[in-house]
């Protein structure tokens, strides 16, 4: 389970993937698990965790309010999105997209966004 992953949004989609997909495997051993150079997502793995993923900025459905901020996020897979979204909102949190199904990203997928208290973006995800 990937517990907590960076997940970087990026304008120059190909270009990212071709730096990571070339580096990332001598730097860390890292392994392509999704995702090709048209995008819009790609991520590997290491050792099974997440380490690294890339989502076209532009394709995002939360783009224009991901668009605030610098070009990255956390992703956290979650048991439950909608009382993980409660939970954070409760203690701080800012609400940017509520817990959504989203089978276009996988049959099971259900996400939720926010910004944590200084205002970095978090996603909440289960599948």
């Amino acid at each position: 389970m990937d517990a907590l992953h960076p997940r970087l949004l990026v304008a120059g989609f190909e270009e990212m993937f071709r730096f990571y997909d070339t580096v990332l495997p001598e730097l860390l051993g890292a392994v392509r698990t999704r995702g090709a150079a048209q995008g819009p997502y790609a991520s590997w793995d290491v050792a099974g965790q997440g380490v690294l993923a890339l989502f076209d900025r532009a394709a995002a459905a939360f783009a224009a309010e991901a668009g605030q901020g610098g070009g990255a996020m956390l992703v956290s897979r979650v048991a439950d999105v909608d009382a993980g979204y409660e939970l954070c909102l409760r203690h701080g949190g800012r609400p940017v997209a509520a817990p959504v199904d989203r089978p276009e990203w996988g049959p099971t997928m259900r996400t939720a966004h926010l910004r944590d208290p200084e205002g970095n973006l978090w996603e909440l995800q289960a599948y």
